[in-house]
């Protein structure tokens, strides 16, 4: 028998067995992706024995794009769409705002897979686009996910990986930083302890270790009026505000119910010179 399988009760039923929730979706999406009846099996095989569904599958879908996440590498949360739905309106203002005619400057910081950057391009172009991150196997994938749509991947440690001309021309600065606690990292659900790199979850004793370091840096690399936006939980959320104004930010809490997230923006706060010239 060759060609792709069609879905099958059994595969439900392993699925089920193995703790699957969402069994009957998973099970479409893996005949669907499977080309012959053993390969199938080995799919299945690797989900029951615990590999997150979008590294078996190779792709999570975000924001109605199909992301490339290669194994090892952090999944696209759906929560996180509402970052990128924040960003994307801020993009959109930088680029009615902008007197030079050049695009905006996005920066997708801490970005895994490229997902955020990547559904910016789509929903917010045209930009000038960056990803960056600390792993070398994220900016692998990440490459196959924002190069397509016009954008540039850079390794490196939060701001030493980005090019030198983008500092203090970012309109927006996207960020999903680690804010998982270090010593609840074992609260976590298997799938991601087990296959996702700590580097992508570990945010140090409080959670807030790198985004304190992004805060800091954030204004040196900002265009005047562009925007840092933080992913961060409402626990945390009071805290990651006054880190951004302990850095010279203004800082607002955006919070979506449907998604269960929560994002700080701010931008650079402004003199008294400034604000005296500044609209309204």
């Amino acid at each position: 028998m060759t060609g792709p399988p069609a879905s099958s009760p059994t595969v439900i039923t392993r699925l089920r067995a193995a703790g699957c929730v969402f069994a009957e979706e998973e099970a479409r999406l893996l005949c669907g992706a499977a080309t012959t009846p053993d390969h199938l099996d080995v799919l299945v095989q690797q989900r029951v024995s615990g590999l997150p569904l979008e590294h078996v599958l190779g792709w999570a879908e975000f924001c109605g794009l199909r992301i490339e996440v290669d194994t090892g590498v952090f999944v696209p949360r759906r929560r996180t769409e509402f970052l990128v739905r924040e960003a994307s309106r801020l993009v959109k203002r930088s680029g009615r705002a902008g007197s030079t005619g050049r695009a905006p400057v996005v920066v997708d910081l801490c970005c895994g897979s490229g997902a955020v950057g990547a559904a910016l391009a789509a929903q917010a172009g045209p930009l000038e686009l960056h990803a960056a991150d600390v792993d070398p196997a994220a900016v692998q994938c990440a490459a196959r996910n924002v190069m397509p749509l016009g954008g540039e991947v850079h390794v490196g440690d939060l701001y030493t990986a980005l090019p030198e001309r983008l500092r203090g021309r970012v309109s927006v600065l996207a960020v999903n930083a680690p804010y998982v606690p270090s010593a609840e990292l074992g609260t976590m659900p298997r799938e991601a302890r087990l296959h996702e790199p700590r580097v992508s979850l570990d945010g140090g004793v409080d959670g807030l270790q790198i985004q304190r370091r992004v805060a800091a840096g954030a204004p040196r690399w900002l265009a005047p009026g562009g925007y840092l936006l933080i992913e961060t939980s409402p626990r945390q959320a009071p805290q990651t505000v006054e880190l951004f104004r302990r850095n010279g930010l203004t800082a607002r809490v955006a919070r979506s119910g449907e998604l269960d997230a929560t994002v700080v923006i701010g931008t650079p706060m402004l003199d008294g010179a400034e604000r005296r010239r500044s609209p309204e």
